[in-house]
């Protein structure tokens, strides 16, 4: 019940009525002042689509390794959530295309679309997300080059807005060939423009490092426990061909990068190692895929998501990514695409 509707149904002599109106009208003062001072940390998300009766949707928190389902019936949907601070979140369609929505506490945002022509979504409710929509619509047709180009406009043009940093990881870090340089000197602009933002300082720390990491040399050292309780360390590596690969359960990519090392190991059986790592919040979120796909290699997943040492350590920095390395340890290939990783192993062994 609201505080009107106490102060309209408590059952209180007439008497009484007086002496608990100033209650009843601080409580309503103080919720609005509160409110007028941003301390609403709800998060409304709608979606209304056009052929599209019935369906799941994910929407996932690249950072925190988490994901949400979202039922659409009748072509609509709702989701709300409390947020501390701004988050992009992924929706995922089971066409498997994505939508980022940029999630700013006390906003709520609707989502209009086609599921015909899901290119030409809107996301409205805020300027961050009004952006993000300008810039999709306008790169709808442009060749990768092209999109490149209008990304960095667009990050140096708007470094204060989260959707600087979504086009960052978007565009340079999720790349097939990353440009860690570009990516370093971009992160620096949005560094100086957020400056209270914790995740970005994180990012450029990360960028530093990578940014001197080269696709020959030997793999650095590691030291991590896999999610079966064994140790592994970079002398686990010690076939003719070993890969480790970034993949998180929410990510349909690096899953389908998994299935292909999965066939290699079985062509391959023993000639190829393969480490995976995975950015999930927790062991448990990706074992039952693991298990399901039968696959048996060491699996690390400490928990701690980006931050997690072993990620660091060995500059991965997009899901999914990979290393490939041979018996001594020298780096033979790093963040291949999956075709091209397929494409590198096969030849290496045969």
């Amino acid at each position: 019940m609201d505080v009107m509707s106490h102060c309209q149904h408590t059952k209180t002599p007439v008497k009484g009525i007086f002496s608990l109106l100033p209650f009843c009208l601080f409580t309503f003062f103080l919720l609005t002042i509160l409110s007028c001072n941003g301390s609403d940390t709800r998060f409304k998300l709608s979606g209304k689509f056009q052929n599209m009766n019935q369906a799941e949707l994910y929407l996932v928190n690249m950072e925190k390794g988490t994901n949400d389902t979202l039922h659409v019936i009748d072509g609509r949907f709702t989701y709300e959530t409390a947020l501390n601070e701004a988050a992009t979140l992924t929706l995922i369609f089971p066409n498997f295309s994505e939508l980022p929505v940029i999630a700013e506490p006390g906003h709520s945002i609707d989502i209009d679309g086609d599921a015909s022509h899901l290119k030409a979504t809107t996301v409205k409710g805020s300027e961050s997300n009004e952006l993000m929509t300008a810039f999709r619509l306008k790169t709808n047709d442009m060749m990768p080059p092209d999109i490149l180009k209008e990304a960095e406009a667009y990050i140096r043009k708007h470094a204060e807005s989260p959707v600087a940093t979504y086009l960052l990881q978007r565009y340079y870090l999720m790349a097939v060939e990353p440009d860690y340089p570009k990516a370093y000197e971009l992160c620096t602009l949005i560094r100086d423009a957020q400056p209270s933002q914790v995740s970005i300082a994180q990012l450029l720390n990360q960028l530093e490092a990578l940014k001197e990491i080269r696709t020959t040399g030997k793999l650095p050292a590691f030291k991590a426990t896999d999610t079966e309780g064994r140790e592994v360390s970079n002398t686990t590596l010690k076939s003719e061909v070993n890969i480790i690969c970034l993949w998180a359960s929410w990510n349909y990519a690096s899953q389908a990068m998994l299935r292909n090392l999965r066939l290699l190991q079985k062509t391959y059986p023993k000639r190829l190692s393969i480490i995976s790592v995975s950015v999930d919040a927790t062991p448990e979120d990706g074992r039952q895929y693991l298990e399901r796909d039968s696959l048996t290699n060491p699996n690390v997943c400490d928990g701690l998501l980006w931050e997690s040492p072993m990620i660091s350590q060995l500059g991965l920095a997009y899901i999914p990514d990979n290393i490939v390395t041979d018996s001594t340890g020298t780096i033979l290939a790093r963040s291949l695409s999956n075709d091209k990783l397929k494409e590198k192993v096969e030849q290496l062994l045969k």
